[in-house]
């Protein structure tokens, strides 16, 4: 198994261009036969739910997640790849890229050897972009299950004027991104104690950001409906600036 330090570290700052966001004129064709000869692979992480529920680890896939690599490759000169890739949470392959996405975690149940690895991930170096969920009950039942990857660490907020809000597009002030549901219903929260938003986070010994935690907020359906005229194009910008600092800290901490 390559140690995934390795990669992060042959990523380059000076090889990021920062050019102004512009909406998506829609999802790309996708080539066939790529394989992962690039700088830089979207994974989305695949988990198992519990029985009385299913796993929701595909919600807004493949549109969302081609939307902002398409976006990833248009305003940055990172070569990322084309084409998402799913990989199981407690797949030794996870450990051949810097950034991973998951999504829904309420509804997120892992197993012991399930959290070791990801808990393996991300002390060498590995990142965990997390989105959409929402409320206090939801926000329970993914502590749990954070609980079984660090038993002794604690998320917390992220001050604004952390590196991963400067270290592409200035970000300086945290805004709810609203999902589908909740915009047609003319307010910006999903559910009636989901609000206000929350950043937060996880780090490693050294101070850096491991898993940042996006909470009552949908960052996947902005990505997913960004080039629809109805979806608020100050919402799926923001929502597009924050996945990309996400990517650029990944791959330069």
């Amino acid at each position: 198994m390559r140690f995934l330090s390795a990669l992060t570290r042959r990523k380059m700052w000076h090889a990021l261009s920062g050019v102004v966001l512009l909406l998506l004129c829609g999802a790309p064709a996708l080539p066939h036969g790529e394989s992962d000869g690039y700088d830089f692979t979207f994974v989305r992480l695949k988990y198992g739910g519990q029985l009385t529920r299913r796993s929701s680890w595909r919600v807004d896939w493949p549109a969302s997640d081609r939307n902002f690599i398409w976006q990833l490759r248009k305003q940055t000169n990172i070569d990322a790849n084309p084409r998402e890739k799913i990989i199981e949470v407690g797949s030794a392959e996870l450990f051949l890229y810097p950034f991973a996405y998951m999504l829904e975690v309420g509804s997120l149940r892992l197993s012991d050897a399930e959290a070791a690895n990801l808990r393996e991930y991300l002390l060498r170096g590995g990142f965990i972009f997390i989105d959409d969920f929402h409320g206090e009950h939801e926000w329970r039942l993914f502590y749990r299950e954070l609980k079984k990857i660090f038993p002794a660490r604690e998320p917390v907020d992220i001050p604004i004027s952390h590196p991963i809000f400067r270290c592409f597009f200035k970000i300086d002030t945290l805004v709810q991104i609203p999902g589908l549901r909740s915009l047609f219903s003319g307010r910006t929260y999903e559910r009636f104690d989901g609000y206000p938003a929350y950043c937060r986070g996880v780090f490693d010994d050294k101070n850096r950001l491991m898993m940042i935690i996006h909470f009552n907020s949908d960052l996947g359906d902005a990505w997913e409906h960004a080039a629809e005229a109805f979806y608020p194009r100050e919402y799926s910008d923001m929502a597009l600036k924050m996945g990309i600092n996400a990517v650029v800290y990944s791959l330069t901490h």
